[in-house]
């Protein structure tokens, strides 16, 4: 199947922020020591309106804020992540960046498979998060202690390396 991305506009506003606490219980993101209204970024949707990936600009940087896919397994996280990383190189940015929690082993495998790197494991961050969002569950997908965020990383540009991402060279 094909699914057709596109970038989201203003029409798109009341959407995003109903999906966005369907499936994230808020608009608010707490990750790298900081909160982000995913609401309030940029974002790209499937015009069925079975994705949303959410993402923000630093200099030759992006980061992915948050994507869900509904249902999962449909291709839907694929071409978002596809017409994104296709997006962002054609304005030039060089690397596309994300964080995960340590639970989300079906997450890890997704990104993985689609040219994400691990480039770091901050070891207790999550626990860090849940002082700006207390709604952080403790335990995770199949029971694991949530406790790490993960970094990871797509090089989009053929010159480009991945060292830290934005947030760590602060």
């Amino acid at each position: 199947m094909i699914h057709i991305v596109r970038q989201a506009g203003p029409q798109d506003a009341e959407w995003i922020n109903h999906f966005l606490r369907e499936r994230w219980h808020a608009t608010t993101v707490a990750v790298h020591n900081e909160l982000i209204d995913a609401a309030a970024l940029p974002a790209m949707m499937t015009e069925n309106r079975q994705g949303l990936a959410t993402y923000r600009r630093q200099g030759d940087d992006a980061e992915l804020v948050t994507i869900n896919a509904y249902p999962a397994g449909n291709g839907v996280g694929t071409a978002l992540i596809e017409s994104l990383a296709t997006r962002l190189e054609a304005e030039g940015c060089a690397r596309l960046w994300l964080t995960m929690t340590n639970d989300n082993l079906l997450a890890l495998r997704f990104y993985l498979r689609r040219g994400f790197r691990l480039i770091q494991v901050r070891p207790d961050a999550i626990d860090d998060a849940r002082k700006l969002k207390p709604s952080i569950p403790t335990v995770g997908e199949f029971g694991i202690p949530m406790h790490d965020e993960l970094d990871l990383c797509r090089l989009l540009m053929k010159w480009s390396v991945a060292f830290l991402p934005p947030w760590s060279r602060r």
